[in-house]
């Protein structure tokens, strides 16, 4: 089910480049609002786990609609079966352009799609031959793109798949010690079963939920933090036939996640989302939109512009001098907003509780409403003396509501903010 659960068609009146979506930025608006507004959160935090795993860039695609309708794809089959997924992902118009599927032929073999398929997607480098990348590039020939126009005047002509039978390579393949005439769906059933893919999705799970791990490159050499975890997930694939929801429930349902706390550095896209739901600040379309949906990309992550096929480095990758004065500063932005509907809940929760409060308890309160946040004790020390003034002022005055809006400020400014 990928209809929106939010009033799509008043967000289209204000705002109709975003159903249009003539250049990038239309289609980044489109997803940010379905990010903000949505209430399957599950649905869109897959939607960009896949983004981050299958990365595919418009700067290449230049077909922003495209490139949305590969994010709708990875709503509908995000938490559903990997072999749907991974055959849907081989299908998808806006793949095939960026990895050349459509340059691949029976008597031209383009090895670009075959070899991500095996490295990025699926198993991981070390667990194929340079063979196996020839011969998956065979069985996926003449799998290509209908409609390969780039617009009208009333928006994008979308593209389609389409097989075609007379390009497609009918010989004898060998592929991971498989001998046959296979096709790109034989391929896929293959990999599917082989160990190394269970334990590539699962770390890249794993990655995205739990705990920062490495760099995918490094997976050869490097073990999982968390064995247990991944060998759980890993029998969970294996024994529901290849269904991500039943490797989510075990994950949700582990040790290993409930205790992970600030294991993660929040991306990009997670920093913005996760203010302005805070906030509430954008509960209905606004001129002002546009302009979270670039600060994604200010902070590094350009959504639907990923640097490389290897998609982003995450962790503490995301933070470098530029990006961290872009997260703090539209963080401490918003949170000053007092008269936000986010935010003025926070006060009045704090006012509850009496006309006079102490500093310390002050902090405690809103370090508890923005999401039950430890600081470290040296800037628990400095909130605590910043509060002094707000904690010697009667909490139904503007001049506190204003000194609780500083110390959001302030916590949202501070390296625990910037972790999950």
């Amino acid at each position: 089910e990928t209809q929106p659960d939010y009033d799509e068609l008043t967000f289209f009146r204000y705002h109709p480049t975003a159903d249009v979506m003539y250049v990038p930025n239309h289609a980044k608006l489109n997803w940010l609002y379905r990010m903000t507004h949505s209430q399957r959160y599950l649905q869109e935090k897959m939607a960009l786990f896949w983004h981050y795993v299958f990365a595919t860039g418009d700067l290449k695609v230049g077909n922003p609609y495209a490139m949305h309708t590969q994010i709708e794809m990875f709503r509908t089959h995000g938490m559903g079966n990997y072999r749907t997924l991974l055959i849907e992902l081989a299908k998808d118009p806006a793949m095939i352009f960026w990895l050349d599927n459509q340059e691949n032929h029976k008597r031209a073999p383009n090895e670009n799609w075959g070899r991500e398929l095996l490295e990025l997607f699926s198993l991981g480098v070390g667990n194929y031959t340079e063979k196996d990348v020839f011969e998956c590039a065979r069985a996926f020939t003449g799998w290509a793109v209908i409609n390969k126009i780039t617009g009208i005047q009333l928006g994008n002509i979308p593209w389609n798949f389409q097989y075609k039978p007379e390009d497609h390579d009918n010989g004898e393949k060998t592929f991971l010690g498989h001998t046959g005439n296979l096709n790109g769906e034989d391929i896929i059933d293959i990999i599917l079963k082989q160990p190394a893919c269970a334990a590539f999705i699962t770390r890249h799970i794993y990655n995205f939920f739990v705990a920062d791990e490495p760099q995918v490159p490094a997976w050869q050499s490097v073990p999982p933090k968390d064995p247990a975890l991944i060998k759980a997930l890993e029998d969970e694939y294996f024994r529901s036939g290849y269904e991500i929801r039943s490797m989510l429930r075990v994950l949700f349902n582990s040790d290993s996640i409930k205790n992970a706390r600030f294991a993660k550095v929040k991306s990009p896209a997670e920093v913005v989302c996760g203010t302005i739901r805070l906030v509430g600040d954008f509960t209905t379309p606004n001129p002002r939109f546009y302009d979270p949906a670039l600060e994604i990309g200010y902070m590094g992550q350009d959504l639907m512009n990923p640097p490389t096929v290897e998609g982003w480095h995450t962790g503490k990758e995301w933070i470098d001098s530029g990006t961290l004065v872009e997260r703090i500063n539209f963080a401490a932005g918003e949170m000053g907003k007092v008269d936000s509907s986010g935010i003025k809940p926070i006060i009045e929760r704090i006012r509850s509780a009496g006309e006079t409060i102490s500093a310390e308890n002050l902090v405690n309160k809103c370090l508890e409403m923005l999401g039950g946040y430890e600081l470290m004790e040296e800037n628990q020390h400095l909130l605590v003396e910043h509060a002094e003034t707000a904690a010697s002022m009667n909490t139904k005055t503007e001049e506190f509501a204003q000194s609780v809006g500083q110390i959001l400020q302030l916590i949202v400014s501070t390296q625990e903010y910037q972790f999950n």
